[in-house]
């Protein structure tokens, strides 16, 4: 079993948890950008971080067998705060390079008009620089939340089929189906999905666009999250290539697009796939 987690903040684990996931079947992960817990109080806390996930953290992963990619963005909570938008300036220095594939995670934390400048401007940044978008719906207030980033992603042009739209639930995940755009599903304790749910709108809603991830992060989660939806999986009926198709091919295909997706050697011929299937898109050509 071959597992690419799209969406974990590694940066808060420890290297015994990279060690498990590689126990597990993680071979790949996305990491996007995120509140770390504390206010940054400036540009400088954020260059120091995202220097820290294309450069340290890439390392980290790979003496552990886990092929390290991120998501580059200032995050929706940190938005509302006026100290950090000089961040979104220096994001261009960070969007071209490899291992960089997608600008997130952006979107709404509170709705607030700050944030929705803030989304906005990276969704064009995305644009300017052909990479897919990783949007964060809210914690609270779902349904609005998710109907609100759907809008603004309308609004903006971006294909909505470069547009994972993350931390979905039961209530929210057929707008997101219906829009085009990739729906994804954290498996985190408390306050998101678990295994089970997950699979139940797997059956409901088919394999296609559809990703799962542990969003693990410094709270209580769960790294192997990944793989407990694979066995739910399999417990379920689905087969061995719907379960690949999911936990692998997806999040190769959604990230693909970029152009800049990393793997290993083992498993580097999907990206290439994937970054051809992504130009047919572009092109028109399927």
């Amino acid at each position: 079993m071959r597992i690419f987690d799209p969406h974990i903040h590694m940066t808060s684990r420890t290297t015994d948890d990279y060690q498990n996931m590689h126990a597990a079947g993680v071979r790949a992960v996305v990491e996007p950008a995120f509140w770390l817990g504390q206010p940054r109080t400036g540009l400088a806390s954020f260059v120091d971080y995202f220097d820290g996930l294309i450069g340290w953290e890439r390392f980290r992963a790979s003496q552990f067998g886990v092929s390290h990619n991120c998501a580059i963005a200032l995050n929706p909570k940190e938005a509302n705060d006026p100290r950090c938008a000089e961040a979104l300036d220096v994001l261009p220095r960070y969007l071209g390079k490899n291992g960089v594939v997608a600008v997130g995670e952006i979107g709404y934390d509170a709705m607030t008009a700050a944030e929705d400048e803030a989304f906005a401007r990276q969704l064009e940044l995305a644009v300017e620089h052909s990479l897919p978008a990783l949007v964060h719906t809210p914690h609270r207030d779902k349904r609005s939340g998710a109907r609100r980033s759907l809008d603004v992603i309308r609004e903006s042009g971006i294909d909505p089929g470069a547009v994972l739209v993350d931390h979905l639930n039961e209530v929210t995940v057929r707008m997101v189906a219906d829009s085009g755009c990739w729906a994804g599903f954290s498996v985190y304790p408390d306050t998101k999905m678990d295994a089970h749910r997950t699979v139940a709108v797997l059956k409901e809603y088919g394999t296609a666009r559809m990703l799962v991830n542990s969003a693990a992060d410094w709270g209580r989660s769960d790294p192997l999250a990944t793989r407990r939806v694979a066995l739910a999986m399999l417990e379920a009926g689905f087969g061995e290539a719907d379960v690949d198709t999911v936990l692998w091919r997806n999040p190769v295909a959604f990230y693909g697009r970029s152009g800049r997706l990393m793997l290993d050697a083992e498993h580097g011929s999907d990206a290439q796939d994937a970054v051809f299937q992504g130009n047919s898109v572009l092109r028109g050509q399927s």
